[in-house]
């Protein structure tokens, strides 16, 4: 891989044995702070696999996502590097998108993948392909990341040849395998095995299927999708366990992410709806995983890692969808916690996430840790753990936390840049927290950017030590500290 080609090979054994462990990486998509019972004792979903998960091991409460929404955060995990600093500044990456990550950054798969690990995705990848045309040209080439609905982007859709390799997806940036659906929400609606479709999406997207219309596989059932992922993750870890090279396991999962659709054995299994249901079968997930790593023998050798991408925008799962806020309004079920706001949002309840590990002989079990960290700060973490050095210019946003997971009263970062769907930006440092130039959420809780107006302030502080619910704006009160906030956020934006 040219992008890891200054990383020198370490001797041989690379590392000891104690400090290679195999590394689980569990991303859930959509998944709130108070989802768990672990993190919100009152939810009305019980979720006993995540909880094992922090009763063996160690939950972060102060833990954030890169960005409130998912693509930026895929990015963020992979590279140690916000995706703001790079052509997506506000959004995602949407249908037929090029690919977010560059082919000269280094991953976190092959930093891991140089240093002797057997790696694997499976799930949702969400940060674009080059789609070939039937000229073995990319067909998307000239698609703008925003807006979602272009002519650039019809004009690729129509050129798609889905029967040639999708280039630059996950094999090409330092998985040995993927398997997954891409999207759920977008076409193809087909399996991928590495950088091809399983089986041909021939069809139309039948009418009334949740998601964007395009070529579909025949018989597609958006109900079949996690148990298909939580079956391919069992043969994977069975087949990893069985090779003398540590491994690593990304999986990306699709829920509770619209499409919300559990499958029929678990619908009707909770007090919460469809979105109750589909966690509570993203919790037997969690179970089969750590079952597989114990039949395996390979558990005691396992960090498993549990987060979410960002914040929930607690739907009820009604048409596989529903309203923002219906869950709790119909349910009573709180997907985000005590934290203000939404998916998407700077508000806390965007990208405050839940973050669960265990990790044998290293992390105490049964602990909880309120240091602040970015889940792009896994990149760092994993690397000093195992003596790695990222080549230079890689990962330049990522700061190890490793000294809190060994010990949960030590701290980790002081300060962390927030960043919102429509481009927004928010700084926190220490306790407090700036939101320039926004008076609304940057997010789905306010859609439209809600800018000041004349007598209003300029923007949002908060002392969440104090107002961890964000309800009381400091910003004219605090001048002095707005401005010197403001500075330094600008100062760590321009940073290379």
């Amino acid at each position: 891989m040219a992008a890891c080609a200054t990383l020198e090979a370490p001797p041989e054994p690379a590392l000891p044995a104690a400090v290679r462990p195999n590394i689980v990486l569990i991303l859930a998509d959509d998944m709130g702070w108070g989802d768990a019972t672990c993190y919100a004792p009152d939810s009305k979903v019980p979720t006993p696999h995540i909880d094992r998960l922090a009763a063996d091991g160690l939950r972060f409460t102060d833990a954030h996502s890169p960005s409130s929404v998912c693509s930026p955060t895929r990015y963020g995990i992979l590279t140690g590097r916000y995706a703001w600093r790079g052509e997506l500044t506000s959004s995602v990456v949407w249908q037929w998108g090029r690919p977010l990550l560059e082919p000269e950054r280094t991953t976190l798969p092959e930093l891991l993948g140089d240093a002797g690990y057997r790696t694997a995705a499976i799930g949702k990848w969400h940060l674009g392909w080059t789609w070939l045309a039937a000229d073995g040209q990319p067909a998307n080439a000239d698609v703008p990341y925003l807006p979602r609905g272009t002519d650039e982007r019809r004009a690729a859709a129509a050129r798609v040849d889905l029967s040639r390799p999708m280039l630059d997806g996950p094999t090409a940036h330092g998985f040995d395998s993927y398997f997954g659906d891409d999207v759920p929400n977008f076409p193809p609606r087909a399996w991928i095995e590495d950088d091809r479709l399983v089986t041909a999406a021939t069809e139309p997207k039948p009418a009334g299927m949740f998601g964007t219309d395009g070529p579909t596989t025949p018989g597609w059932d958006l109900a079949g999708v996690m148990p298909a992922l939580a079956t391919r993750a069992e043969e994977q870890l069975v087949a990893l366990a069985d090779q003398p090279e540590p491994f690593f396991l990304y999986l990306a999962l699709t829920g509770p992410h619209t499409p919300i659709a559990p499958s029929p054995d678990f619908a009707g299994t909770t007090a919460a709806g469809a979105y109750g249901d589909y966690l509570a079968q993203i919790d037997a997930l969690v179970g089969r995983v750590l079952a597989t790593l114990e039949a395996t023998g390979a558990a005691d050798d396992t960090l498993v890692i549990f987060t979410s991408d960002n914040g929930s925008p607690a739907r009820d799962g009604s048409g596989m969808s529903g309203p923002t806020h219906s869950v709790t309004q119909r349910f009573g079920h709180v997907p985000n916690g005590p934290w203000r706001g939404l998916k998407a949002d700077l508000w806390e309840a965007g990208h405050r996430v839940p973050l669960v590990l265990r990790w044998p002989g290293r992390a105490p079990a049964g602990a909880t840790s309120d240091a602040l960290v970015g889940l792009h700060d896994l990149f760092a973490t994993l690397a000093e753990a195992l003596g790695l050095e990222p080549p230079a210019g890689n990962a330049e946003d990522s700061q190890s936390f490793l000294a809190a997971i060994e010990d949960p009263r030590a701290p980790a970062r002081e300060e962390l840049v927030h960043h919102s769907l429509n481009g927004s930006f928010a700084l926190r440092r220490g306790s407090w927290k700036l939101i320039p130039g926004e008076l609304g959420s940057g997010g789905f809780s306010r859609p439209v950017k809600r800018a000041p107006g004349p007598g209003e302030p300029g923007g949002q502080l908060y002392d969440l030590a104090a107002d961890p619910g964000e309800t009381h704006n400091l910003w004219t009160a605090r001048p002095d500290l707005v401005a010197e906030l403001s500075a330094h956020l600008s100062a760590l934006q321009a940073a290379e």
